[in-house]
């Protein structure tokens, strides 16, 4: 196969996946949809799937089992703090294990997870849901391409036409 054909770093990455847990519950799926695209070398994916996807090529079939250090981290115990209710509009929609962003001190968006929700507080987590988890991936390589010096220059693949934000 010609080094066009194997994945490397600043290559656009389509595959079909499957995630499960150790406990065999499915997270998610690419089957019976479009392929997951990803510019390998910018951790557009979890390190230790994007590690171990390295040099293969179009039609390789892999089993890969992701350890949390390579995937989400481990879970910290520090990680959950209860704010008031108080602190989200009236009428926020809160619901246990909805996503949304807060600033840090440096004034960059930070991932926060709803783990609980009390009248008065609501207990959030700055771990990710699978933090802790070693993550089991059935994967198939659909294609792989160039990507373009646009693609390189934002740190990941752009779709057809062009340019999404």
């Amino acid at each position: 196969m010609s080094t066009a054909q194997r994945i490397a770093d600043n290559k656009v990455v389509a595959i079909h996946y499957t995630l499960t847990l150790d406990s065999g519950d499915q997270v998610d799926s690419s089957r019976g949809g479009e392929p997951l695209s990803y510019l390998h070398g910018f951790g557009n994916i979890v390190p230790g799937l994007e590690e171990q996807l390295d040099t293969h090529g179009v039609g390789d079939k892999l089993m890969v089992s992701v350890p949390p250090a390579k995937g989400y981290g481990e879970r910290q115990p520090d990680a959950t703090r209860k704010v008031p209710r108080s602190a989200f509009p009236k009428n926020a929609p809160l619901k246990k294990g909805m996503q949304f962003g807060v600033q840090d001190e440096d004034g960059d968006a930070v991932p926060v997870w709803v783990v609980g929700i009390e009248k008065d507080e609501v207990e959030l987590t700055f771990d990710h849901p699978l933090a802790g988890e070693t993550l089991h991936f059935e994967v198939e390589v659909v294609s792989i391409r160039d990507a373009s010096k646009e693609e390189v220059e934002h740190g990941h693949p752009h779709g057809p036409g062009g340019h999404h934000h």
